[in-house]
């Protein structure tokens, strides 16, 4: 992938790029919307993401290709508007660096990736951290990795419009191989979890649909979960200085049941029980506990499917199949829901046969294909080494 770009890079700009970066897609193997609640994620970095190949101008033009969508596109990085399409996330990227009190020129790009789109594995920040690696190694500006994920995130949220957390940036950013990552949301502490390679894989089956964050439901659950706290704070169950649910617990779920409009209901008990499921994860890992892994994660998916409302027939279909086949620990959806990927837990040797099993039982149900593929724990967003200078 990388040789081809670079040379898709000189065949289109006539010229060398001047630096390079790669950035990881993520895999959030549980805590689901608990990020925004300023709870507890567990996530990695993944073996597959984008690379960004940079060079500056001596004008204010920005042109970027995609290799993926096999299209060039030009904007003014000294006029940023927002239009609605791809390039939003590029635009995002100088917007964000302008704030922070970076002005650039412009810049010659390109971009290719192996992270699947809109399917949950954090393509886009998998981007935006590419580049704003890219541009900071070119530029030599000395921007810290913590920082990098601050801008790239400020790109997707403040220019992009996407109401996301911090988890995704982190993830990608902060990654290590063979590792997950227990993030505390609200402090942004990170603790780096054993993961047991070897002993078990992780399969991601791409279901075919395709969801879109930047509207709907999601931002629908956002809101649901800030109306579960108010309604909490109103009926006197939870401390009035709570400032998110992830200042609820556990032991608070009877009262908040019988005061509580059940659906708000579902959603705060979501959030509550999946902190639970975080914490109980990493003592599984600890202990090489992957049968009690497995089990927390079939909890997660009940819960996201019944609770949070976010699962859909086709990710329903691939947790059920995989679930009954022999050697799988574990299934549920990953990333926000609503379309995209599942995620299973398998013993190494039965990846195999559940891949092709699973593919094939899918399609027979369904009538689509789903794209099966390993992912692994892998290092975080990096510079890559023997581009320009």
């Amino acid at each position: 992938m990388r040789a081809a770009l670079v040379e898709e890079f000189r065949a289109r700009f006539g010229r060398e790029p001047a630096a390079g970066a790669r950035a990881p897609g993520r895999v959030n193997v549980i805590g689901e919307h608990t990020d925004y609640n300023e709870g507890l994620v567990l996530p990695c970095a993944i073996d597959r993401g984008t690379i960004a190949l940079v060079s500056p101008r001596a004008d204010d033009r920005v042109r970027v290709f995609s290799r993926e969508r096999s299209e060039e596109r030009t904007f003014d990085c000294r006029s940023l508007d927002r239009r609605g399409d791809w390039v939003d996330y590029l635009r995002g990227v100088f917007a964000a660096l302008r704030e922070s009190g970076v002005a650039t020129a412009g810049f010659d790009i390109a971009l290719a990736s192996d992270v699947p789109l809109e399917a949950g594995l954090s393509s886009s920040a998998a981007l935006l951290l590419a580049v704003v690696t890219a541009i900071d190694h070119c530029l030599a500006l000395g921007i810290d990795v913590p920082r990098r994920c601050h801008l790239a995130r400020r790109a997707e949220v403040e220019f992009v419009g996407v109401p996301c957390g911090a988890m995704d940036f982190l993830a990608s950013g902060l990654g290590k191989r063979d590792q997950l990552l227990r993030i505390d949301c609200r402090s942004l502490a990170v603790e780096l979890v054993p993961w047991p390679s070897g002993r078990v894989e992780l399969l991601v089956a791409d279901s075919g649909t395709r969801r879109a964050l930047a509207t709907g439901a999601f931002a629908e659950r956002r809101a649901e979960c800030a109306q579960a706290l108010a309604a909490a704070r109103r009926a006197g169950s939870v401390p009035e200085h709570a400032g998110a649910l992830r200042d609820v617990t556990p032991d608070l779920l009877p009262s908040l049941e019988r005061t509580l409009p059940r659906r708000l209901f579902q959603r705060l008990r979501h959030v509550v029980s999946e902190n639970e499921r975080v914490k109980a994860s990493c003592a599984a890992l600890r202990a090489g506990d992957v049968a009690g892994l497995g089990e927390l994660l079939r909890a997660g998916m009940r819960s996201l499917r019944e609770d949070f409302d976010v699962s859909t027939p086709e990710l329903d279909t691939l947790c059920r199949l995989a679930d009954g086949a022999p050697g799988v620990y574990g299934s549920r959806l990953t990333g926000a829901g609503f379309g995209g990927c599942t995620l299973h837990l398998v013993d190494a040797a039965a990846a195999g046969e559940v891949r092709s099993g699973l593919a094939r039982e899918y399609a027979r149900r369904t009538g689509r294909q789903a794209r099966i593929f390993s992912v692994s724990p892998a290092d975080g967003a990096e510079v890559l080494a023997g581009i320009g200078a």
